[in-house]
């Protein structure tokens, strides 16, 4: 029973894990996406890095990631600059993919 047991709980540690990994993969991503919108929005430095953690923290709302690409797409939007539902969401897609390697790493 004991053989049962111990690979329970190292499935249990595993999920765990993968679960952390993933939420800071997700943070990342959204530092990344934050740069990246800023960049578009003329924003540079501290401005930029402020605008980051905005979008960090809109990610905060509810679960999923529409609040994050609501946040974005009003933003850019509200400053005219144009970018479609689909550019963001494609490019929330290949940040997400930097991010998760840079937590790998």
């Amino acid at each position: 029973m004991s053989d049962f047991s111990d690979r329970e709980q190292g499935f249990e540690r595993k999920f765990a894990h993968d679960e952390e990994l993933r939420f800071k993969a997700t943070a990342r991503r959204n530092k990344l996406l934050g740069l990246w919108a800023a960049e578009k929005l003329g924003k540079t430095g501290e401005d930029a890095e402020a605008y980051a953690k905005e979008v960090v923290a809109a990610d905060f709302q509810e679960a999923g990631d529409d609040d994050v690409l609501r946040k974005v797409k009003g933003d850019l939007d509200a400053a005219g600059v144009a970018q479609s539902e689909h550019q963001v969401r494609r490019t929330m897609d290949e940040l997400m993919a930097a991010a998760i390697e840079q937590v790998k790493s």
